[in-house]
């Protein structure tokens, strides 16, 4: 069985291509058959690359991130997708505030699936430095791993 999963943060630049990414490479690693992709709940970068900072923690982890292109958040991914996770507490709620009536995905917090961290954001590195990519890298690649346990039972 091929599980779904729609990465959402506001841009669709940093937290939620970075999330994309490492479950991307944490399913492939496992030989977990996922489909994954992330989006924006703005149109700020629609069509735009991951930030630079983005692309190189993915890359100093051995991980391709230069190819995903932000997009924002439509009716359809409600439907398309089995698990639409929110990579912060006002995103979570801006995607309830969209959410259609015909709504089939399980909306959730991506550190909620991480044992400790209920509740908590995925750190926002935009506007920090290399550190606060890297920081960002370990949050999603923790839950990366979690989800791929989850999904492989």
């Amino acid at each position: 069985m091929t599980i779904s999963v729609l990465f959402v943060c506001l841009g669709n630049i940093c937290r939620s291509p970075l999330a994309e990414a490492a479950l991307r490479h944490e399913c492939a690693q496992a030989d977990v058959s996922c489909i994954v992709d992330s989006a924006g709940t703005a149109d700020w970068h629609a069509g735009n690359a991951p930030d630079d900072r983005t692309v190189a923690v993915a890359a100093r982890n051995g991980v391709e991130a230069g190819h995903l292109r932000a997009r924002q958040v439509r009716a359809a991914d409600f439907r398309d997708f089995d698990h639409i996770i929110a990579l912060d507490q006002q995103n979570l709620q801006d995607l309830r505030k969209v959410q259609p009536k015909d709504a089939t995905a399980q909306l959730s917090l991506l550190l909620d699936h991480v044992e400790g961290q209920t509740g908590q954001d995925v750190a926002d590195p935009y506007y920090g430095n290399d550190a606060s990519f890297d920081e960002t890298w370990l949050q999603v690649t923790a839950a990366a791993r979690t989800l791929v346990r989850k999904f492989s039972t």
